[in-house]
């Protein structure tokens, strides 16, 4: 399984140009044995709706509903470890709580992380892909 970060789930819901070659390979190597999503992504998600720095075709909820029963998706739910982990990031990692959440769901889960995000790819406490 791989976890994708909360923009490349929108972009490949959306089939969006913005989602790379290489990003749709990954994607499609991992189908199969999964696609881990993080909670937080569905939260995150909704804010951008709310702030209208993101526009969906359908209503929000609607989206996510669809958006999380794609083959191969698999929705991680926030746990407590996951909770004090995200607190506990070794080294330097900035102070967005989504970007915290996710990258300890993918250090609790031994994951690699599909991201474009500069600052998860320069992190290096996390695998990203």
């Amino acid at each position: 399984m791989i976890l994708l970060d909360t923009h490349i789930w929108v972009w490949f819901v959306d089939e969006s140009d913005r989602l790379t070659k290489h990003h749709k390979q990954v994607i499609e190597q991992h189908q199969e044995d999964g696609l881990g999503l993080s909670a937080i992504s569905c939260w995150e998600v909704a804010k951008l709706v709310e702030y209208n720095r993101l526009k969906l075709a359908c209503p929000v909820d609607e989206w996510i509903r669809a958006a999380t029963t794609i083959s191969g998706m698999q929705l991680i739910e926030l746990t407590p470890r996951i909770a004090v982990t995200s607190t506990k990031l070794p080294g330097d990692f900035h102070r967005d709580p989504a970007d915290q959440i996710i990258v300890a769901t993918a250090q609790v889960y031994e994951l690699e992380l599909l991201t474009i995000d500069e600052k998860i790819l320069n992190y290096e406490h996390v695998c990203t892909v």
